[in-house]
């Protein structure tokens, strides 16, 4: 039974956002009934092109290609061919085609909503990556304007870890935007062929990473989409670059707060994202957090068969804590991970920069360890941490002297009653047949030795192990 009749004025005012909040969920409670008004909706919202890519962009596989400006070419040229008419020929048989004053060798990837070619600059003899917006996609306005804000946003931030935008411009009805072409590859591929990578690895990446995202938060923008995928890895140097700034938005942009879109790769979403409430710099360290994550375990911290479960995990269900899945990795790198992984956006680092920070002195560290000490800040969580492993123990112990002191003879505590000749140095106590008649298992001189020296040095030692711990 539908819970209304269909009035597509309500569509109309659904889309404008014009609805009160009963309304609207009385609309929603209609949308679940109605397959024709769904189909209406979805038809003036976006054509089925626009629809079957966002399917495709929330679904959880791990294959849909985020832009990558590596020499790793994703598609042959044969299998590109259909998708590369726009193409202007060219007198070299080696190139694909020509693009707005560029000879075209191949496609080095696809996502978002643009083609990533590789293009000959033959007036500079260099290369660079072409980022063209999609033939299908040039008679959308709204995907036309999120392509000019991607490259807009790019450009804003000038800085060594951010993708450089050398320029913008529009061929043939096609805009388009000129990226460096970085030689290397992503460093999700890495993980994929690698697997977990080291301590240093992992400090020195999401270091530079995070020193990006400072740069493009400076400039008020929350990159909304930080994953492995997005982190390109150039060859020979030791240099990260983050890409695909296509969902970035400015901090405070409150279009996005009742929208009803989740934008994003689920995996790597915050909390806050899942949610679709508005967001900060915050979210882009939560996402860094699950990108640590992955590059410790090799995996995700949170994983379901739908992406719906995966949202549901993120912002319902506490993350497997790394030790029990990588033991060797360090409780200090643990800590900062977790802290970035945590619910509430107020529980996180303060700042991209401050965790930058952070990561260099613990790098520093790694590097030298007799040398450069952790951080003070996590040298006192760790304090804080033995110390109450110290109190618990001293309890354990407490308990465990005071069991046995009261399983010992009485006669242990009537020394000043024993005869001069049993009193020896370590307190030999001879225990005489009144302990128990009736114990015929219990031989009449039957002889306790009880050593409280040897048992408090032990203590002592254990003690002293314990501060020595506390100092590290």
């Amino acid at each position: 039974m539908k819970t209304r009749s269909c009035n597509h004025d309500l569509i109309t005012d659904f889309l404008a956002d014009r609805l009160s909040d009963n309304q609207q969920k009385l609309f929603e409670q209609h949308l679940d009934e109605c397959d024709s008004c769904c189909a209406t909706l979805e038809q003036r919202t976006a054509d089925k092109v626009l629809w079957d890519d966002a399917k495709t962009f929330l679904s959880s596989s791990d294959n849909v290609a985020a832009v990558s400006l590596t020499d790793e070419p994703l598609h042959t040229p044969h299998q590109e061919s259909s998708r590369l008419d726009f193409l202007a020929p060219t007198d070299d048989p080696r190139m694909l085609g020509r693009f707005a004053g560029y000879e075209v060798s191949g496609v080095v990837g696809s996502g978002g909503m643009g083609i990533v070619l590789k293009g000959l600059d033959s007036a500079l003899n260099r290369y660079a990556a072409i980022k063209v917006l999609a033939p299908h996609y040039a008679s959308s306005g709204s995907a036309r304007q999120r392509f000019a804000r991607e490259a807009q946003a790019a450009a804003a931030v000038v800085h060594d870890n951010v993708i450089a935008i050398h320029g913008v411009s529009e061929f043939n009805g096609l805009p388009y935007l000129i990226m460096p072409y970085v030689k290397g590859r992503s460093l999700q591929k890495r993980i994929d062929r690698h697997g977990p990578l080291s301590v240093a690895e992992i400090l020195r990446i999401a270091m530079q990473t995070a020193r990006g995202l400072a740069a493009a938060h400076d400039q008020g923008l929350v990159h909304r989409d930080i994953k492995p995928a997005n982190i390109l890895l150039p060859e020979n140097v030791e240099r990260v670059i983050i890409t695909d700034f296509g969902l970035a938005r400015a901090a405070d942009d409150a279009s996005l707060t009742r929208s009803g879109v989740i934008a994003g790769t689920p995996q790597y979403m915050s909390p806050e994202q899942a949610r679709g409430e508005g967001l900060d710099h915050r979210s882009d360290l939560f996402s860094l957090g699950s990108m640590m994550y992955t590059m410790a375990t090799g995996h995700p911290p949170f994983r379901a068969e739908t992406p719906y479960g995966i949202l549901r995990r993120i912002t319902d269900h506490a993350h497997r804590p790394i030790q029990e899945v990588r033991p060797e990795v360090p409780p200090w790198l643990c800590q900062i991970i977790d802290r970035l992984l945590s619910k509430s956006a107020s529980d996180r680092f303060s700042s991209a920069e401050e965790l930058a920070t952070l990561l260099e002195e613990c790098l520093a560290h790694v590097q030298q360890p007799s040398v450069v000490p952790l951080p003070d800040a996590l040298r006192t969580k760790l304090k804080d941490a033995l110390r109450f492993g110290k109190t618990w123990r001293l309890g354990v112990v407490a308990v465990v002297v005071a069991v046995a002191i009261t399983r010992l003879p009485w006669n242990l505590f009537r020394i000043n009653d024993t005869p001069p000749e049993m009193k020896q140095t370590d307190v030999k106590v001879r225990i005489a047949t009144e302990t128990s008649t009736s114990d015929e298992s219990q031989p009449a001189d039957a002889e306790l030795q009880w050593q409280p020296d040897d048992q408090l040095d032990q203590i002592e030692s254990t003690l002293s192990e314990l501060d020595r711990q506390l100092e590290q």
